[in-house]
């Protein structure tokens, strides 16, 4: 029955752990081109649910802190808008979005060169929000085989402790 307990707690870690494996599956933000002149375009795209509304694309870096809303439907599913970069410094910039349910939706980075000094890109993603989510499954497997050890150690106890 001891291992019966542990195994049980083990299986709900795991398990709920798994079902957050897809929400990391989907959640994916793409930037095209990755590297972009002053001036140029770039396509920022996610994964996100367009039935649960408009995507906020946060675009941060040197000299930026805004926010782009999208209402667009991408052609491979998920939601699209287009950046101008003129007027942007020189550098990296990190695009976070957030789907229309709360949920996040990824980030990826793009970086903005001189007029003439673009590098050929397909796009970037960085994969954060996969780690986070993959941490916070395991955080729950653990959590759940130390309840069951937890609820071992107590019977136990009480099964050798004098009445």
């Amino acid at each position: 029955m001891k291992a019966q307990t542990v195994l049980a707690s083990a299986a709900i870690g795991v398990g709920l752990g798994a079902l957050l494996l897809p929400a990391a599956a989907l959640a994916d933000t793409t930037v095209s081109p990755a590297t972009t002149p002053v001036g140029g375009t770039v396509v920022l795209t996610t994964t996100c649910n367009p039935n649960a509304g408009d995507a906020l694309f946060r675009v941060t870096g040197p000299d930026r802190d805004q926010n782009v809303r999208s209402t667009t439907a991408a052609a491979g599913g998920g939601l699209s808008a287009e950046l101008f970069t003129a007027g942007f410094t020189l550098g990296t910039y990190t695009v976070t979005t957030t789907c229309g349910d709360g949920s996040n939706g990824g980030t990826a980075t793009f970086a903005v060169t001189p007029i003439g000094g673009a590098q050929a890109g397909g796009g970037g993603a960085d994969g954060d929000g996969d780690t986070t989510v993959l941490a916070a499954g395991g955080a729950l497997a653990v959590a759940a085989i130390a309840g069951g050890t937890y609820v071992l150690v107590r019977r136990r106890r009480r099964a050798t402790s004098p009445a």
